[in-house]
């Protein structure tokens, strides 16, 4: 009992911590791991077992750790090594395609191709940066295409925010597309064994066909604003050269061909056997190697911050699973839907949506996975990988609705306020939160319709 009373103590003061950004959150979800090890597990339990369970260092030693995915079970309890490892990996390999003009490339290229014409370079992005944020973080995304959005914006005179709003919805929309696309489904593949062709065929498809209905909700809500700008009165060749962008032709071109392979690889991973971590770390070491030495400098360049934080929060949401308070959590939702899988989806995926549109979807995601997998072990008839997708595409989608929901969010926000474009509360919500609700409803008529 008193272990349980800590963990949880422990686990909502982590919550609002980050919540009040007193202090940055990897030290807040550090200390907070800090004390689970020595009062949950020390002081409540007196289980050093607990203790070796939560650190999972036994994981990298385990031939499932790097070979046949979706075999080892280890990272479902502790710290989840492989989503930490395949997270650093993929940040050196953007950090090198960063460093040669990749992004910038892209974004002035397309605009080119549409030639320079606001409505389609707002069409196109946004299909940019679902596409994008499929395979990279959508932190890095939005801060590449919001700058390049601004600096059109200033070329063409009009207003960058309507193009920065949708292009932040789609990156997120694009995020919860893939297995690797946004950080609560690299926790919930690696935890509970997915591949990202189950991601891409399950909740790929829900988002697919929701980015038709967002594309054309964005439209229709900012096509007036849009219009007003002074494009056609410039001479187009008058505009930079796309290949401006490239510092770097040899690294460009390696870099291109580093991220395919990562695509290659990520697509054919259940077929070959080779888990996220082993991705992580053979995309990372190409990529130094490539880099020569600037390694280095790509080296310090990635965000140990979040890394930190990961590792932090795994430790605190196994203080709740060691306990049994998320066993707790499963058996109250069983019980409030009357063990019915359909009233149990709908909690899972509006909740997980809400609770996001204003706290970390990480933590929330990583502390309902115990949860619903104890839900599907439980009550019967339950299916445990519905219940992953709609926890999925919950947290994913539900964090979009807020300024505050998704860090994507906040990067895209204060890329647009360094150039003087402030967007408030009001602005945002008026417009991101119906596209929130349009995609939450798809996604659960979808789930209702193909799995029920």
């Amino acid at each position: 009992m008193l272990a349980q009373v800590l963990a949880i103590i422990i686990f909502l003061a982590m919550f609002l911590l980050i919540i009040l950004e007193i202090w940055e959150r990897q030290w807040i979800t550090l200390a907070c791991g800090l004390l689970t090890l020595l009062l949950v597990f020390g002081l409540g339990m007196h289980s050093m077992g607990a203790i070796m369970r939560t650190l999972n260092l036994q994981s990298f030693f385990t031939t499932g750790f790097w070979y046949a995915a979706g075999e080892s079970s280890e990272a479902s309890s502790g710290i989840n090594w492989q989503t930490i490892i395949f997270i650093a990996g993929m940040m050196i390999m953007v950090e090198g395609m960063a460093k040669v003009g990749f992004f910038r490339w892209l974004c002035m290229e397309i605009a080119k191709m549409v030639k320079y014409q606001v409505i389609p370079i707002f069409m196109t992005f946004m299909l940019l940066s679902f596409v994008l944020a499929m395979f990279i973080d959508s932190i890095t995304v939005i801060l590449f295409l919001a700058a390049v959005t601004i600096e059109l914006s200033q070329l063409l005179e009009f207003d960058p925010v309507p193009m920065i709003l949708s292009e932040i919805f789609c990156a997120n929309l694009g995020g919860s597309a893939t297995m690797c696309g946004d950080p609560p489904n690299i926790i919930i593949g690696t935890s509970l064994g997915y591949s990202f062709t189950d991601f891409i065929t399950n909740t790929g498809l829900m988002a697919v066909v929701s980015l038709v209905f967002v594309v054309i909700y964005f439209y229709f809500a900012f096509r007036k604003e849009l219009k007003k700008s002074g494009a056609n009165k410039k001479d187009h060749a008058s505009y930079p050269d796309p290949k401006e962008a490239i510092t770097d032709k040899r690294g460009f071109i390696a870099s291109c061909i580093i991220f395919l392979c990562a695509v290659v690889l990520l697509v054919s991973h259940a077929q070959t056997g080779l888990t996220v971590s082993t991705i992580g770390v053979a995309i990372a070491l190409i990529t130094l190697i490539v880099a020569g030495k600037d390694a280095v400098e790509l080296l310090k360049k990635v965000d140990y911050k979040t890394l930190l934080f990961f590792v932090g929060l795994f430790v605190v949401v196994s203080g709740l699973e060691e306990t049994g308070v998320l066993k707790i959590l499963a058996g109250f939702i069983g019980s409030v839907s009357g063990g019915n899988i359909a009233v149990m989806i709908a909690i899972i995926i509006i909740v997980s949506a809400v609770a996001s549109a204003f706290i970390d979807n990480i933590p929330f995601a990583a502390t309902m996975i115990p949860v619903i997998t104890d839900l599907a072990s439980d009550v019967a008839g339950v299916n445990l990988t519905v219940l992953a997708w709609a926890l999925a595409i919950g947290t994913d989608i539900g964090g979009s609705a807020t300024p505050i929901g998704a860090s994507a969010n906040v990067v895209g926000i204060a890329t647009a306020a360094r150039e003087g474009h402030i967007i408030k509360w009001g602005k945002y919500c008026k417009y991101m939160a119906p596209a929130t609700i349009i995609v939450v409803a798809i996604s659960l008529a979808m789930i209702y319709v193909r799995y029920l």
